[in-house]
């Protein structure tokens, strides 16, 4: 799932991997004392709205969190709780987690009686198989997640692509129907191999129903149906998502959401600097910040370390995300190993941590795509932040050579980078101006240019996952789905993986490494598997695609009348289901 937000030895990737550890073993206790369900839980964003509302186009980790707690209902969900129990999947509109069948190819859900829409009518199977249709309409759906299009037995055309067109279409209706099917209350869905997790997916927005008859397309991103605690009063972009109480929700079908507040409004637009006075300053004690982190990094140290009247009002923790920049690689952009290279070690990574409050707010240099939270899935690779020619602080002698090298393999890509300009895609912050700031000048110091798209955080994935809109380098986040590096790997890499900004289709080593990923998501060996995510890890940063990852921290702030706070470590996210007033 992805992330957006506001040296570099071994000996750094071994201690944040140990920490990562620790929290996964449980740091955080979540207290089993019932909360005050009255009053309104302010959330607070510089963003003028969120990507989506749309339940099949949400896919970033914060937005999954907070919608799958207060709006949208699953066929499953993630524990409830913090710490290590809270990957453990538990039963939400189905009956239970799922029943596979058939060696893994076939999965079966049974939902709850009883559930009902915002507006009073019956859930039914026929919903939430429409929901799931939904994916498959990609001139109309864009930005979620695609395992449905990778994995439902559906056959492709003679491009490669669904010979499903989704329900607006409807062309290739009766494949869908064979691969998705109900039976009263069952649904079933039919897969073209064996996936041993697919259970997972349906913790996601993705599987979340959709009534036909409210379906109105693209639209329906601007006020979508639910049947979770809460229902939408108002959306309006710059201003505030109002959420009500949905009367028809009932709490006997629910053992997931507590459902505290009276009242949630998630506040857009609010500059930065009045966001963080108002958390330094409490005043607004019922607000949450939104946007994980603070704008400054005194200002997080004083909440952090430096100011004992901040304690019990905000968590430092280490998350599930990479944070990296994603090399675009198609024609025209950079398509040269050796200008990725160049940036790579022209980069001064430590002035961008120490930027974002140093290792022990923002994070420690990465080696790999695959986060160590994955432990059976990550291992250090070679090369990259483990070559004798990184440096932390930026090695531009050496990102030269590198250029020297590419003026004759690649001139056009050399021109760009020397000439043109490299541009950078960044979100539209203080912090991401003052990044570009110290981007620009290491670039200048290996003798590159640097020029960047600045782009409004909430309309910022809509953007660089549009191909006429992205720019060469791509700030973005990713964490896995669920723990397996088949949530990683493929979709970051793999074209119509669903998160592939590389767009490296067209790369000479694609083709081999597409069907090393094939072979390693059809290994139902899980220690095989394992070993096969490890060696296409190090492929994808012997290529570059990846640059600059980092094994991220993660903030979070509240005013002083929230209680109930933690951290849900699948998501990424705040303990949404268990925040309220004291």
């Amino acid at each position: 799932m992805a992330e957006i937000k506001a040296g570099g030895s071994r000996n750094k990737v071994i201690a944040i991997v140990a920490a990562i550890v620790v929290i996964a073993a449980g740091a955080f206790v979540v207290s089993s004392k019932a909360g005050n369900k009255s009053g309104t839980i302010y959330y607070i964003t510089n963003a003028q709205q969120l990507n989506h509302l749309d339940p099949q186009r949400v896919y970033t980790g914060e937005d999954i969190a907070f919608l799958n707690t207060y709006l949208y209902r699953t066929l499953v969900s993630y524990n409830p709780v913090a710490g290590k129990d809270s990957s453990k999947l538990v039963p939400d509109l189905a009956t239970d987690i799922g029943t596979a069948t058939d060696g893994g190819k076939t999965w079966s859900w049974t939902l709850k009686s009883g559930i009902k829409w915002s507006d009073g009518t019956d859930l039914t199977c026929e919903d939430v198989k429409y929901g799931i249709s939904r994916i498959f309409a990609t001139d109309v759906i864009l930005d979620g997640p695609t395992y449905a299009l990778q994995l439902l037995d559906i056959p492709a055309d003679a491009k490669g692509v669904s010979a499903y067109a989704g329900p607006y279409k409807k062309t290739g209706q009766d494949l869908y129907d064979k691969a998705v099917t109900c039976a009263g209350n069952t649904i079933t869905m039919h897969l073209k191999k064996a996936v041993g997790d697919f259970n997972y997916f349906g913790s996601y927005p993705a599987v979340a129903p959709v009534k036909a008859s409210a379906d109105n397309g693209d639209k329906y991103d601007l006020k979508p149906m639910g049947t979770g605690p809460y229902m939408i009063a108002s959306f309006k972009a710059g201003d505030k998502l109002d959420l009500v109480r949905n009367k028809y929700w009932d709490k006997k079908t629910d053992a997931i959401r507590p459902a505290y507040p009276n009242e949630v409004i998630l506040r857009f637009g609010i500059s930065e600097d009045v966001r963080d006075q108002m958390f330094l300053k409490d005043t607004q004690p019922n607000a949450v910040n939104y946007d994980q982190g603070l704008q400054a990094p005194n200002n997080n140290n004083k909440v952090f370390h430096t100011d004992a009247k901040y304690k019990g009002r905000g968590i430092n923790v280490l998350g599930p995300f990479v944070r990296y920049w994603t090399a675009n690689v198609s024609k025209g952009h950079l398509d040269c190993l050796d200008v990725r290279k160049a940036v790579f070690f022209a980069i001064n990574l430590q002035s961008i941590i120490d930027l974002n409050g140093g290792s022990e707010l923002y994070g420690a240099p990465a080696d790999s795509p695959i986060s160590p939270s994955i432990a059976t899935d990550y291992a250090p690779t070679t090369g990259n932040i483990h070559d004798s020619n990184w440096k932390i602080g930026g090695n531009p002698d050496y990102a030269k050579t590198l250029l020297a090298t590419a003026k004759g393999s690649c001139p056009a890509a050399y021109a760009k980078a020397t000439s043109s300009g490299i541009y950078f895609d960044l979100a539209k912050t203080a912090t991401g101006e003052k990044t570009a700031a110290l981007i620009k000048s290491a670039m200048e110091a290996a003798g590159m240019v640097a020029k960047f798209n600045l782009i409004e955080p909430g309309v910022y994935y809509p953007t660089v996952m549009n191909p006429a809109k992205q720019g060469d380098i791509t700030r973005a986040g990713w964490a896995a789905d669920w723990a397996n590096a088949s949530t990683v790997i493929p979709p970051l890499f793999i074209k119509d993986g669903g998160f592939n900004l590389n767009q490296n289709w067209d790369d000479p080593v694609y083709k081999d490494f597409a069907a090393k990923v094939s072979a390693a998501q059809g290994e139902t060996d899980r220690a095989k598997q394992a070993a096969e995510w490890k060696v296409l890890a190090q492929i994808a940063m012997d290529q570059y695609w990846t640059i600059m990852p980092i094994f991220t921290k993660q903030q979070f702030e509240w005013g002083s009348k929230i209680a109930g706070v933690d951290f849900w470590m699948p998501n990424g996210a705040l303990l949404y289901p268990s925040m309220h007033l004291k």
